[in-house]
């Protein structure tokens, strides 16, 4: 179709205009008004906006940039196709861009950025057309808005991805049909997401979330800075996916974007995966209102034991679920030597707390959190109540929810050393370090119950365990402070 400006078919006597306008492919950089100038029938100017009555294509050796605040509209169905360039920044003149369609109730296709092209969008304003389509690797996105647009040239997302890794930065993504920012299944994409407004998108109430995004190969997707609220409305959409049922590879950060209102806040979900989910705040993801459905503030879903999902910092409130662990999946929520601090409050449904729900066979570490954000004396009996696991399915994995403390620890990973607790596994006696002027120290069962406490005096102690064997949390406490381990009692 290169090359070709004009094509006319006269037809039983009368004319049909085939006006389909394509860039000549000489190299050459365009404006809005040199464009019109190569076939004012098809792109037209009335003095104060541009009309594109017809498909327009930019070569691939030319280039369209934009640097005015000019408008163009686009008739129904139509598309733009970029082979070649194409450059928006009207910021150097202080202004904006606007793209949309003649009849907004009849949109434009939209825009497809064919594979090898370049575009480069700044500052420009994209609302009721078709979506923009990205099979290039070399796209950029950033000040723009970019709302109530629909399925066309793009059916997948407003942005739709399909390589490389684009940026996407500092946009407003509002009231589109799709998903703001999408890729396929069978494509790897790791693109950059920062700091993105994204509110109640995903108005045709399909099943996908807000940010939709499929494998990324040995490149790292990463989400961050991202606000991302959803519709009451839309029961269906979720906040963020970012899954892999195909096999290849998942790497991704997703940190400190704050997560509301949506059917969920953020699953992964397929094998491969090694993502580390960090500094988000995810609340209220509620809308459908079906635990059986969703609810999850993070799920994690798997068919192998070949996901490293690593936790940290977050805060869960008033989800349905908190996190839940499903298949073979795998979530690090904190070790001895690196703490999940992760902050969980009122996660829950038809009267239940869950804060976490591991429903795999899997034991899970999840040392250092805060498991009641009201209640910081909270102990081993009230925290084994809002977690699901061996303790409540004898087929599922064990907790380890150990050394948990809220707000900010008092006694460091380092100084952690100093509690020197040997041997460990036990059998009928320990030794108990307390360099740390610890009181006392009590030993709960798996089901939380109390089974002994033991008075502490600085320095070394022998504590007598007359315990039956299985694994134990034992709570250091002195007036200022409180450290927990666990302890295994063969």
């Amino acid at each position: 179709m290169k090359k070709v400006t004009l094509l006319a078919l006269a037809i039983l006597g009368g004319t049909t205009s085939f006006a389909q306008l394509t860039t000549p492919d000489n190299g050459v950089n365009y404006s809005l008004s040199t464009l019109s100038a190569l076939d004012p029938s098809v792109l037209s100017f009335d003095g104060t906006k541009y009309t594109l009555s017809d498909d327009l294509i930019i070569a691939e050796s030319d280039t369209l940039e934009i640097s005015t605040s000019d408008t163009l509209l686009l008739d129904t169905d139509k598309r733009i196709t970029v082979e070649g360039s194409f450059i928006v920044d009207p910021a150097s003149n202080n202004g904006k861009f606007i793209i949309s369609s003649m009849d907004t109730l009849n949109p434009a296709d939209g825009i497809r950025f064919d594979e090898f092209s370049v575009a480069s969008i700044k500052n420009t304003e994209i609302t009721y057309i078709g979506g923009l389509k990205v099979l290039t690797e070399d796209f950029t996105i950033s000040d723009s808005y970019l709302a109530h647009n629909v399925s066309g040239a793009s059916t997948g997302a407003v942005i739709s991805l399909s390589r490389g890794a684009a940026l996407i930065q500092n946009n407003t993504f509002y009231k589109n049909d799709l998903p703001a920012v999408g890729s396929g299944a069978n494509q790897t994409v790791a693109a950059q997401i920062l700091n993105n407004w994204i509110e109640k998108n995903g108005q045709s109430n399909a099943n996908r979330p807000q940010l939709n995004m499929g494998p990324t190969g040995t490149d790292t997707l990463r989400i961050i800075g991202n606000t991302i609220i959803g519709d009451a409305a839309m029961v269906k959409v979720g906040g963020i996916a970012v899954s892999n049922f195909l096999g290849a590879n998942i790497n991704a950060e997703i940190e400190n974007n704050v997560i509301r209102n949506n059917r969920y806040g953020i699953s992964i979900g397929g094998p491969n995966a090694i993502v580390l989910i960090k500094g988000n705040t995810i609340e209220d993801n509620i809308t459908q209102n079906d635990p059986n459905l969703g609810g999850s503030g993070i799920s994690v879903n798997s068919s192998s034991d070949s996901q490293r999902i690593r936790v940290r910092e977050n805060k869960i409130r008033r989800n349905l679920w908190g996190i839940t662990v499903i298949g073979d999946a795998s979530v690090d929520l904190g070790t001895t030597t690196d703490y999940g601090n992760n902050l969980f409050s009122e996660n829950g449904n038809n009267g239940a707390i869950y804060a976490l729900f591991n429903n795999t066979s899997l034991d899970i570490s999840a040392m250092g959190n805060c498991w009641i954000e009201s209640n910081e004396n909270a102990d081993a009996p009230l925290i084994e109540a809002i977690i699901s696991h061996q303790l409540d399915d004898p087929s599922l994995g064990l907790v380890d929810f150990s050394n948990w403390s809220c707000g900010i620890l008092s006694t460091d990973k380092y100084e952690l050393a100093d509690i020197n607790v040997y041997p460990n596994p036990a059998e009928n006696l320990i030794s108990v370090a307390n360099d740390l002027d610890f009181e006392v120290v009590r030993f709960f069962n798996v089901r939380g119950e109390l089974v002994k406490t033991e008075s502490l005096k600085k320095g070394e102690n022998q504590i007598n365990l007359e315990l039956p064997t299985g694994l134990y949390i034992i709570k250091f406490v002195n007036k200022s402070q409180s450290v927990s381990k666990k302890l295994v009692v063969r």
